[in-house]
């Protein structure tokens, strides 16, 4: 994946409790504050590639699902992505 050119300057003033809960997330993904304030715009407001995480987050947060026949379900989901239609089950 490119990186976007970096082109555009910020400067911002943030009380201290602020700052700290940057720098705490900074250290936490080992990557420096600039990149985690970046990130927090992208997830605020928007742009493909963080909604396509939060998809794949939202995914892997969700609960179990019950399934009664596994085999049953991979042939569906097979169909599914195959674009074949199956019968209702009822």
């Amino acid at each position: 994946m490119l990186m976007p050119t970096l082109t555009r300057r910020l400067q911002i003033l943030l009380d201290e409790e602020r700052y700290l809960r940057l720098e705490q997330a900074a250290e936490r993904r080992g990557a420096p504050v600039s990149a985690v304030v970046r990130e927090a715009i992208d997830r605020w407001f928007g742009g493909e590639r963080m909604d396509r995480r939060a998809a794949g987050d939202r995914l892997l947060d969700a609960a179990p699902m019950e399934v009664e026949d596994w085999a049953e379900m991979k042939r569906e989901m097979a169909d599914e992505m195959a674009g074949l239609d199956r019968p209702e089950r009822g």
